[in-house]
């Protein structure tokens, strides 16, 4: 039975190979197992599988022909950007087509008038502020990958970073996407302009995880550099205390650039890491950034500082200049290559909660820690709740990979029950697909099917992600009232 079956399959890996090869180049299309292996995984290491053939488009043309040829053999299609995301929304099919947008790397054209710029999905994300330097520009949304990151991905997950409480996220910087259905169809979201034709379906698109379309140019928008921008670190000798200085932040009416917390495990990683002149005596450490005007930004700090000295701040100091303030922020972006130092594996979750309760929530996952016996150092965005802990664990031992699914798992329902959500921007992919099940009702979810089924009738598109079928509820409902768990990486179709 396993022979014939282990036949057919390369049956099937030759057939789909065959057909992508009628149009593209030999070198576009792998699927022998060596040139295959780059691709079983993505951020998320913990879940791997070999895509059955990986293609590797250059055109528009071969984009669509290849949706189109997919489309008819009735073969799975997950799109991959630079393969940076870290819920496995890119983990490929095991019997289908990895579609890699890698080579759609051109900026199509900057409008330094208009603001805007048009760029192929596998442009970086810093490459396009890069490029729109000469202007005087830049692009906002800056997550902490964006050296590696691709826009097209940042799009499928509506990616945020340090600067997106005063800036926004990726669907508040986007002003059009453009691509293919499952079935080649070309389909258009949003506008130039500042309103578009028909129905609104920009937002529908940002976040749907490759779901519904694969893009192919994307607009986004460029906003003038600020004049002057400064940091005020402060230091906290307790953990809630801090996040309560956040809240009281915001409640001052200040909107700061970029608001982000790490506490003590998380600072002192990163600075033996980077050396960014962190206070290790302090249980956790906030940044605080204003930009603007030289006058606006002295304004600002002048009002934080007051703020975070009511809020119980032991030690406040502020960036001199560029240098440092870069200094600062070098030891937040570096926090995940920082933790990975220190341990075999690290699983970066991704839950959002109200701000006021962050303390709340930053002592359940103290107490997680005790009970699954694994170190969890916390990095954030504190401004809008957007939770990111470093469960740290060793993936070649199957009962500590067991206790960090447990601990992401129970941190996440937590995150629900406080009034939060299972993501802020990294998407749900496979790693949150059980949590959809308690965040949302039977009938939410059906409604999630049936848009998706608008976009992709037989579900070739990313299947298995995002959104669970309600069978998949049904058994994660009946397993979690007997205490037990269902493994993210059993991938249902739609």
């Amino acid at each position: 039975m396993g022979e014939a079956l282990a036949v057919a399959d390369a049956a099937r890996q030759r057939e789909v190979a065959q057909a992508l090869r009628a149009f593209l180049p030999a070198r576009s299309v792998l699927w022998e197992e060596e040139d295959t292996r780059p691709y079983e995984c993505d951020g998320l290491t913990a879940y791997r599988q070999l895509p059955m053939v990986v293609a590797l488009p250059e055109t528009e043309d071969e984009v669509q022909r290849i949706l189109r040829t997919c489309s008819a053999l009735g073969v799975p299609v997950v799109p991959r950007g630079a393969g940076t995301g870290l819920s496995g929304g890119a983990l490929p099919p095991g019997d289908g087509v990895l579609l890699s947008m890698a080579k759609f790397m051109r900026v199509v054209r900057l409008d330094p008038l208009a603001r805007i710029a048009v760029v192929q999905p596998g442009v970086r994300n810093a490459a396009i502020s890069d490029v729109a330097a000469a202007f005087g520009l830049y692009y906002a949304p800056d997550p902490s990958s964006q050296i590696a990151c691709s826009i097209g991905g940042n799009v499928a997950e509506n990616s945020g970073g340090v600067h997106c409480l005063k800036y926004g996220l990726t669907v508040h910087n986007v002003l059009k996407v453009r691509g293919f259905t499952i079935d080649g169809e070309p389909v258009s979201f949003g506008s130039e302009a500042l309103d578009s034709p028909g129905y609104d379906l920009l937002a529908l698109a940002i976040g749907s995880e490759g779901l519904l379309a694969v893009s192919t140019d994307i607009t986004v928008k460029l906003l003038p550099r600020p004049q002057a921008a400064r940091v005020v670190m402060a230091s906290f000798d307790d953990v809630e205390r801090a996040g309560d200085a956040v809240a009281a932040i915001i409640a001052a009416g200040i909107i700061p650039a970029g608001l982000e917390m790490m506490d003590k495990p998380a600072t002192r990683a990163v600075e033996e890491f980077v050396h960014a002149g962190y206070d290790l005596d302090a249980a956790a450490i906030l940044l605080c950034e204003s930009d603007g005007t030289a006058e606006e930004v002295e304004d600002e700090i002048a009002r934080v500082r007051e703020v975070l000295a009511k809020a119980g701040a032991t030690r406040t100091t502020v960036s001199r200049d560029e240098a440092e303030r870069l200094r600062f922020w070098s030891g937040r972006k570096a926090a995940f290559p920082a933790v990975g130092r220190i341990s075999p594996d690290y699983y970066c979750m991704d839950g959002t909660i109200p701000r006021r309760k962050l303390g709340e929530v930053l002592n359940f996952i103290a107490a997680m820690e005790k009970k699954h016996g694994l170190r969890c150092p916390n990095v954030f965005h504190a401004g809008d709740g957007n939770l990111h802990p470093l469960i740290l664990f060793d993936a070649n031992d199957a009962d500590q990979l067991r206790r960090t699914e447990d601990f992401a798992a129970e941190v996440l329902e937590k995150c629900v029950a406080v009034g939060g959500t299972i993501t802020g921007e990294h998407g749900v992919g496979v790693e949150k697909i059980n949590q959809m099940c308690v965040q949302f009702r039977p009938a939410e979810l059906e409604l999630f099917h049936a848009v998706k089924r608008v976009f992709d009738p037989k579900g070739l598109l990313n299947p298995g992600k995002a959104v669970p079928t309600l069978a998949r509820c049904a058994e994660f409902g009946r397993m979690h009232v007997h205490g037990g768990r269902l493994p993210h990486a059993e991938l249902p179709r739609f």
